[in-house]
């Protein structure tokens, strides 16, 4: 009996006295193992044992970069961590039971940098970089503390820099209940860049019931709110929380989630964020984007190559300006237009330059970044001087090759719908487009009235067949190539505006400045270009009216966004004082010039002649416009006129230096 109590207070003098640095060795090779890079322990090493909840604490702990960090620059020689002291507490009583509650973390004084490089190769990432994925799990904490700790993260796969602070602790409520408190703040991509998580006390925390937290996160001018509960603390993986975020443009939210978004308007939504592991739910999305409201859902899938969203989302009204910054077009910025300030700017160089196709550069590595399909609806439209009641967009992203198939806007008569693929995978991004308008009507697109009545109607086709080149829309049209062609198969329109397509001067003038409202046919009308390295060409531009028959010719330069069309007219009938001048369009896009060329004589052909030759170029462009399918779309009649009525009387006529009554 003595022996035994001999020997038991020898081993607990033994264990009083025992140096625990003679462990500091094998405790950092046991961590370098596990973490397959250096970890050592300068400092001492004390342990605490005899309590059910043992303490830990280790002095000047130090985490190597990996092997391939850089070896110059600021990152050199510097550990990825380096710690002054970390201290552990853990709960003997409910391991027993499987259960792991840490009375106190406490970290002083941390020094982190964390770096992942283009390749997506990141620092953090310890043993197999090819293992799944897993979210972030924690044992419950009832006391965690960090010091003064500092955080650098470079992201170079994300284009991310982030500098700045780190801290944790509890403080003192009104109740006397306590609050705990973590708190980080810097830089972000040069930036202002504050977040705060708040919680329950951790005193009590369990890891049977859910944690209460409240966070904000304020990243330059985007703001997050979010207040919800983690199921199982401090499993990251599982929380249910109700999320409010606002900022200038979603696409600034790639930096704190990694997911592509389109630019858009300053926006504001809200909804229910979910997790279970790899798989957020954003449910019952609301919110407005620019002046347009929008609902629905989403979810993205993470730990795949790479994320994968999927939504179906749709507005009651959509601003029509709004879906422009899909393309990186500016929003209207009048008055009671909703604009960041960076896009009046972006409006403002817009008007100055007269440019129409936004050059905004695609950003190619984040569409390549992302796996994504998204369904979108607009029950109803705000489009001035468009007819536009209703969109649909189906978009899918895969590998880099974006599609919007069908893309789809209704009039209020007649259709736009067609498809778009961009593959961003190329050197030089290439953009196929083919886009057909169907059963719409003139008089909805040119709402000219004249005495009540529309000074043109009729019914309208068209389609438009391209593939362009570049990062942009503006570089991808000025290297385009394909068709462009506008049918109108018969229609109405006012006389008056029929004899000036010459112009008739002596009929056209007077008919106009008279009021006269008289109204004749419009058989057919046909605009076709040929599409080549961003120039359209005309192929034929004619309108067959009951008055005059309108030929033009030219071109429509889309790099330079210039205008340089000419129009002449011959008359059907027989006129006693006739003065027939070429019409000129020319100028920018935004801003084009109509004016008269009088330099010249215009000489007037046969009229049967001349709808002759459109038979075989109709043969061509009529199937390309309908696909077959369109009743009045064959232009038959303006054929069939040319061969039947016969030639009018020939005439040869100089343009006279004054017009005689």
């Amino acid at each position: 009996m003595l022996a035994a109590t001999l020997v038991f207070a020898a081993v607990i003098v033994f264990l009083i006295l025992f140096d625990w640095n003679w462990f500091r060795g094998a405790v950092g090779r046991l961590a370098s193992a596990q973490l397959n890079r250096e970890v050592v322990i300068q400092g001492d090493l004390r342990v605490h044992p005899w309590s059910f909840s043992p303490k830990v604490e280790a002095y000047g702990v130090r985490v190597a970069q990996p092997d391939w960090a850089p070896k110059t620059g600021d990152q050199a020689g510097r550990p990825m961590a380096k710690v002054d002291r970390i201290a552990v507490q853990i709960k003997i009583l409910p391991l027993l039971k499987g259960e792991v509650i840490l009375p106190l973390l406490a970290v002083d004084r941390p020094d982190v940098r964390l770096l992942r490089e283009a390749s997506g190769r990141a620092n953090w990432v310890f043993g197999n970089p090819n293992a799944p994925k897993k979210p972030l799990k924690l044992p419950a904490i009832q006391h965690f503390i960090i010091n003064d700790g500092q955080l650098r993260y470079e992201d170079k796969q994300r284009d991310i820099f982030f500098n700045g602070m780190v801290s944790s602790n509890e403080q003192a409520t009104g109740d006397g209940r306590g609050k705990f408190v973590l708190e980080g703040k810097g830089q972000l991509n040069r930036s202002p860049f504050t977040a705060m998580v708040t919680g329950g006390p951790l005193l009590n925390i369990s890891p049977r019931r859910p944690y209460p937290f409240d966070a904000t996160v304020d990243a330059g001018p985007t703001h997050v709110t979010a207040k919800g509960d983690i199921t199982k603390p401090f499993d990251l993986g599982r929380f249910e929380t109700q999320v409010s975020v606002s900022g200038p443009d979603l696409n600034r939210l790639y930096a704190l989630t990694g997911l592509t978004l389109p630019n858009t308007p300053p926006y504001k939504i809200s909804g229910h964020l979910s997790r279970k592991d790899e798989r957020f739910d954003f449910q019952k999305l609301v919110g407005r984007i620019g002046d347009s409201d929008v609902s629905g859902d989403l979810f993205v899938l993470m730990g795949k190559e790479r994320p994968y969203l999927e939504a179906d989302l749709q507005s009651k009204r959509l601003d029509f300006d709004d879906l422009g910054s899909l393309v990186g077009a500016a929003p209207a910025t009048g008055r009671g237009e909703t604009a960041s300030a960076g896009q009046k700017v972006e409006a403002g160089q817009r008007d100055a330059t007269q440019r129409l196709l936004p050059d905004a550069t695609l950003q190619v590595d984040r569409v390549k970044a992302m796996d994504a399909k998204v369904k979108y609806r607009a029950l109803a439209v705000n489009a001035p001087n468009l007819p536009l009641k209703k969109v649909r967009l189906d978009l899918t992203l895969d590998k880099g090759v974006l599609t919007l198939d069908p893309i789809a806007f209704s009039f209020s008569r007649g259709d736009l719908a067609g498809k778009i693929r961009l593959d961003a995978n190329p050197k030089v991004p290439r953009t196929d487009l083919d886009l057909r308008l169907t059963n719409a009507k003139l008089e909805d697109f040119i709402p000219i009235k004249s005495g009540g009545q529309p000074a043109i109607e009729g019914g309208v086709m068209a389609r438009a067949k391209l593939t362009g080149y570049g990062n942009s829309v503006h570089r991808a049209a000025s290297s385009a190539n394909g068709q462009v062609t506008v049918v109108s198969p018969k229609g109405e329109m006012r006389q008056a505006f029929a004899e000036l397509l010459g112009v008739n001067a002596s009929k056209g003038l007077i008919l106009l400045l008279s009021g006269d409202n008289r109204q004749t046919s419009v058989r057919c009308a046909v605009a076709d270009f040929t599409v080549k390295d961003g120039i359209m060409r005309s192929n034929q531009i004619v309108a067959d009216t009951g008055v005059v028959l309108a030929k033009g010719t030219g071109t429509i330069d889309l790099q330079n966004e210039k205008l340089d069309l000419r129009i002449e007219g011959q008359s059907k009938k027989p006129r006693l004082v006739r003065l027939f001048i070429p019409i000129n369009i020319k100028g920018p896009f935004m801003a084009p010039k109509v004016g008269l060329d009088t330099s010249g004589a215009v000489t007037q052909g046969g009229i049967a002649a001349v709808l002759g030759t459109l038979v075989n170029p109709l043969a061509a462009i009529i199937p390309f416009v309908t696909g077959g399918g369109a009743k009045d779309a064959d232009c038959a009649s303006l054929v069939a006129g040319a061969r039947g009525d016969g030639a009018p009387v020939k005439v040869t006529q100089t343009t006279p230096a004054k017009v005689k009554n």
